[in-house]
């Protein structure tokens, strides 16, 4: 029979224990770092010498990317002043400005666009929504790319979504045109100390073997307990407040009431409680829909149009 000192020891660990997971990194350098890999927001005050920083870098060039178009930039950030706005900006995240190095992943087709124009090539590359979405991925996936490299090579990094927030501070601050568009912000550096890797679900609740498969009550319940061991959030008059207001707005008085009775009775609220009632707020995070529209044509991006043929321009 497993210890309690165990169960805890695999919910910190997604499901399994240390032991298991430095077993299996140990066969292999790149595996140990991707088993190993997490946020880290506490940095050393240390720059990162330029030749550590390009060997990073060139591996995120190399990443995969679709027809090999590589339609992303990478802006880097070291400037401490910058940093700090950036930090402002992302609502005064302190290791956003601590980090000695930034990097900004932006969707990039105003490079493949001069390309085009320079070699009398047609484009519509920002007006089609095949292409915005696979240089999302591309982005990402290079950014992620240059995450795992950094911590190969014994840095840290944390990436912050919240850019999102500031699209148009952005453009401003780093002078982006037309056709680039943020999408991530990495930070990099020396940890104080080696992160801690926080729980996952495991292989068997993520991968679905065929086909998708939905898991029942009681599994996907367990799977999700398993994951935050079993730790409950102890109930404040905001906290009660907040998820009253976000079950209001989605679900209505009666799913409000039922939700509160239930923690109350409880006596704690449950994480998907806290994640989508008190951090990222069900009645919060719908809004604004129309304006990041606009902001993308801001930005060049018109994918979400109809797309105009030149003829149908009234041109010839």
């Amino acid at each position: 029979m497993m210890s309690a000192g165990h169960e805890n020891e695999r919910a910190r660990n997604g499901g399994e224990g240390k032991d298991t997971l430095r077993n299996r990194g140990s066969q292999n350098e790149t595996m140990r770092v991707l088993f190993e890999r997490a946020s880290c927001r506490k940095f050393l005050d240390r720059e990162v010498p330029p030749d550590v920083l390009d060997q990073i870098l060139k591996a995120g060039v190399h990443a995969a990317t679709g027809g090999n178009l590589q339609p992303y930039s990478i802006i880097k950030i070291e400037d401490r002043a910058v940093r700090a706005r950036l930090s402002e900006l992302n609502y005064g995240q302190p290791y956003v400005e601590a980090a000695p190095v930034s990097l900004l992943f932006c969707i990039d087709w105003r490079r493949l666009e001069r390309w085009a124009d320079l070699e009398s090539a047609p484009f519509s590359a920002t007006s089609s929504f095949r292409h915005f979405w696979i240089s999302i991925q591309d982005t990402v996936i290079a950014a992620q790319s240059i995450c795992t490299a950094a911590d190969a090579l014994g840095l840290g990094s944390v990436y912050i979504g919240t850019v999102l927030e500031c699209f148009r501070e952005l453009r401003e601050l780093l002078a982006l045109p037309k056709g680039v568009f943020p999408v991530v912000l990495l930070c990099l550096g020396y940890p104080e100390r080696k992160p801690e890797t926080r729980p996952k679900l495991p292989v068997e609740v993520v991968v679905h073997d065929g086909k998708y498969r939905d898991l029942s009550d009681e599994d996907l319940l367990n799977a999700f307990n398993t994951k935050y061991g079993g730790a409950t959030i102890n109930i404040t008059d905001e906290h009660l407040r907040s998820v009253a207001r976000a079950c209001r707005a989605v679900g209505g008085l009666q799913f409000e009431r039922k939700c509160i009775a239930g923690i109350k009775e409880r006596g704690h609220i449950n994480w998907a409680q806290r994640y989508f009632g008190t951090h990222y707020l069900a009645d919060v995070m719908p809004e604004g829909n129309d304006e990041y529209l606009r902001i993308m044509k801001e930005f060049g991006f018109g994918w979400f149009e109809r797309f105009v043929p030149f003829d149908d321009r009234g041109k010839t």
